[in-house]
């Protein structure tokens, strides 16, 4: 089985290229939608404990907890702490499950995948990309960010230019979804020669 790895900074498309792999049949591991899970369940007690106010019924108010650790490293680290863990353990449990059903490829969408030290966990890297004035205004566009969010968010992630170099493909999204799911037909193409061996270099590239 192989595991590929897709990741990409804020804006870049990573969400809409994981629904792409999804709607062809790829099994996908959602890191994000995982830890919105976990915000409902057993990571708020946990959170609630060391960021008191930042639950209500049981459930992590994400502004709440962003009020509380963004621009704050040691808080950061402290939330990273609680949830990596759990996240984990999820993703494990995904794994086992798709190797049981005999799967030949699963995505997992990791968004701060190289950050984590992730990539020694898969086999091959697939990046999302997209010129910096397309993310800006993507970014910028959701409710309730700023440009001193947005700012915050960048600067806990590598480079968009430094996860490129390091990735085994590449899908530009600012051309629009019929482009990338093309891009994401011809990577799965591509990846049919490659199961479960771990790529080294650029092998594959797409868009």
């Amino acid at each position: 089985m192989l595991v590929l790895g897709l990741t990409g900074s804020i804006g870049m498309g990573k969400s809409t290229t994981a629904t792409l792999f999804g709607a062809a049949g790829v099994p996908v591991h959602d890191a994000d939608a995982t830890v919105h899970k976990l915000y409902r369940g057993r990571a708020a007690p946990l959170i609630e404990a060391r960021f008191p106010g930042s639950t209500n019924s049981g459930v992590v108010q994400r502004d709440r907890l962003a009020a509380a650790v963004l621009g704050r490293p040691a808080e950061i680290e402290a939330l990273e702490a609680i949830v990596h863990p759990l996240v984990r353990e999820e993703e494990i449990a995904f794994l086992t499950a798709a190797r049981a059903r005999a799967a030949r490829l699963v995505v997992l969408d990791i968004p701060l995948l190289f950050e984590t030290g992730a990539e020694a966990r898969v086999d091959a890297i697939l990046v999302v990309t997209a010129p910096d004035s397309v993310q800006k205004a993507r970014v910028l566009a959701r409710p309730g960010m700023t440009a001193d969010k947005f700012a915050a968010i960048l600067a806990r992630q590598i480079p968009d230019k430094e996860k490129r170099r390091r990735s085994h493909a590449l899908i530009d999204t600012s051309f629009g979804l019929d482009a990338a799911r093309r891009d994401v037909e011809a990577l799965l193409r591509a990846l049919a020669g490659h199961p479960g061996r771990r790529l080294v270099g650029p092998a594959v590239t797409s868009g």
